[in-house]
């Protein structure tokens, strides 16, 4: 167990919901104390009530699936900068291609006058 330091409480501050969690506690006069993975641990052995038992757990969960998001963060990150490299100096290519396609899209106006239809126009009849 530690304290956390002011600027820790207040990036826990700009991460909590806005809508639903009361703005109590924000003018604290002393940072609170939290818990490292190790110390839910050790404090899920030494509680034993049902309702500590359950809390203890419940901590352990909340700190793997932290654990988990941070490492699927790493991988995406790595992901990212992998394709970065690969990608590098391709912005020429993407700009040739896609001023190909827009021209397909998109073909300049002509500057021919319209062109006289072809075929019969009926009469109007007469009675």
């Amino acid at each position: 167990m530690f304290r956390m330091t002011a600027s820790e409480w207040k990036d826990f501050l700009s991460l909590r919901s806005q809508s639903v969690i009361l703005k109590r506690g924000e003018h604290r006069k002393h940072l609170p104390h939290v818990f490292t993975e190790h110390g839910a641990v050790m404090l899920a052995n030494v509680l034993k009530s049902p309702t500590a038992i359950r809390a203890s757990i419940q901590v352990v969960r909340a700190f793997v699936s932290l654990r988990n998001a941070v490492a699927a963060g790493r991988d995406v990150a790595r992901k990212i900068f992998e394709i970065e490299a690969r990608l590098k100096g391709h912005d020429a290519e993407f700009d040739k291609i896609f001023g190909s396609l827009e021209s397909l899209l998109y073909p300049p106006p002509d500057d021919e006058p319209p062109k006289r239809k072809i075929g019969f126009l009926p009469e109007p009849s007469r009675r």
